[in-house]
């Protein structure tokens, strides 16, 4: 395989010059639910930040990152990853946190909907619960919200942490889980004959977790510890149902999706999904293309196999965006 012109090309041409032999090669590794540039909890942006963080993305050989949701909608930069933004979060009263967002009642919801996802990549993240005691986005308004922007060719992720909110975001028919947590097992079947994907975003949760388990008993510490152990027992399920399930790392962990593969492996994933949840898998869910004659070069290569051993994926050998060598 040759990089020729930008593009992955098969075949041998006499005089290239050899970058990589003898390596595991794949295509770009991918972060489905990462927030670069965002400071605080949500309320701001920050181009620099936002610039430094997908630098170590693609560092790290991610090579396309979802954003499903930032303060502001940054452009596509030749020399950081593939981006495809959500727009902002798009947040019901009550829910998400304060002063972050955009803000709109549930009347309002499916139109501020459909206007994020045609001012971004064509998907929009919609916050389809909050914390204990906070009621979930009723199933109605969220089914309107998802119709209206598949109507325009869109896509929806839907934030959810409790039982009701994961339950309205897949009978809703939202394209993606952003956590997922307390999810039905009954609701895989349905998960996978719509093609609906499960991003738990293990990285974001396992810091706070470790530090709650060790505190003092409280509503908040039960409810975030029952959600992170749902999510490591209805992974495997998901997987065994046919869900793609796929790599995510939330905020503040860039760079850092190859730890995200190790979690899903860890929770019962096969190799080869485990890593092509940040690869391939993820790639032909986004649409995006992988090791494909003519597709755009963005490889990662490594010394190791990372599906017999996902910390592979810790040290990539070579890393080439856009036709260039990064690494």
């Amino acid at each position: 395989m040759r990089v020729d012109g930008g593009r992955v090309r098969f075949g041998e041409v006499p005089g290239c010059e050899v970058v990589a032999d003898g390596v595991w090669l794949a295509p770009g590794l991918v972060d489905l639910h990462a927030h670069p540039g965002v400071v605080g909890r949500a309320e701001g942006f920050d181009v620099g930040l936002f610039r430094e963080q997908m630098a170590a993305h693609r560092d790290a050989g991610v090579l396309l990152v979802r954003a499903p949701g930032l303060p502001e909608e940054p452009g596509d930069e030749p020399e950081l990853p593939r981006f495809l933004g959500s727009g902002r979060w798009l947040a019901t009263p009550g829910r998400f946190f304060a002063g972050a967002g955009r803000r709109v009642d549930e009347s309002g919801l499916a139109r501020a909907a459909v206007e994020e996802a045609l001012g971004s990549s064509g998907w929009c993240k919609v916050i389809g619960d909050w914390l204990p005691g906070v009621p979930a986005v009723p199933l109605d308004v969220l089914t309107g919200v998802v119709e209206a922007v598949h109507a325009v060719g869109g896509r929806v992720a839907v934030h959810c942490q409790s039982a009701e909110g994961s339950r309205n975001a897949v009978l809703a028919g939202a394209d993606s889980l952003e956590h997922g947590m307390f999810l039905d097992p009954d609701l895989l079947p349905v998960m996978a004959e719509r093609g609906t994907a499960l991003v738990p975003t293990f990285s974001g949760f396992a810091r706070t977790i470790a530090e709650l388990e060790g505190g003092p008993r409280g509503e908040l510490r039960d409810w975030l510890v029952a959600g992170w152990e749902s999510l490591r027992a209805i992974v495997p399920l998901a997987h065994r149902a046919g869900v793609r399930v796929l790599a995510g790392t939330d905020s503040e962990l860039h760079g850092a999706v190859a730890g995200e593969v190790e979690w899903l492996w860890r929770a019962g994933l096969p190799g080869d999904a485990a890593v092509g949840a940040a690869s391939w898998a993820a790639r032909e869910w986004l649409g995006a293309p992988g090791l494909v004659d003519g597709a755009p070069a963005d490889l990662v290569a490594f010394d190791r196999d990372p599906t017999e051993d996902p910390s592979a994926l810790r040290e990539p050998r070579r890393i080439v965006l856009r036709g260039r060598l990064v690494r």
